[in-house]
């Protein structure tokens, strides 16, 4: 018995080809910092998916630390301004 599992693709929809993956690859590649400082271009397709999620959780961990900060800066204001950017959050 094959370790593969058969994947069955809904009716209509292309298969992607494998230099369509390597062009998508690519162009994380360019988007992800930590990858495009490096000197080197060749950097394995692995390698640029566990950047991609690092880089992912990175930004989710700002946004929540961000957001944290905000919630305690409108709390701790009784402004017109906070009042209507707390009216605007909701």
């Amino acid at each position: 018995m094959s370790s593969r599992r058969s994947r069955s693709r809904p009716s209509g929809v292309p298969r992607i080809t494998e230099d369509q993956i390597a062009d998508l690859v690519a162009k994380l590649q360019q988007l992800i910092p930590e990858i495009r400082s490096r000197r080197s271009d060749k950097v394995s397709a692995s390698r640029v998916l566990q950047e991609t999620c690092n880089y992912i959780k990175n930004l989710q961990e700002e946004v929540d630390d961000l957001s944290d900060r905000l919630t305690e800066l409108l709390e701790s204001s009784e402004s017109a301004q906070a009042a209507l950017i707390r009216s605007l959050l909701l």
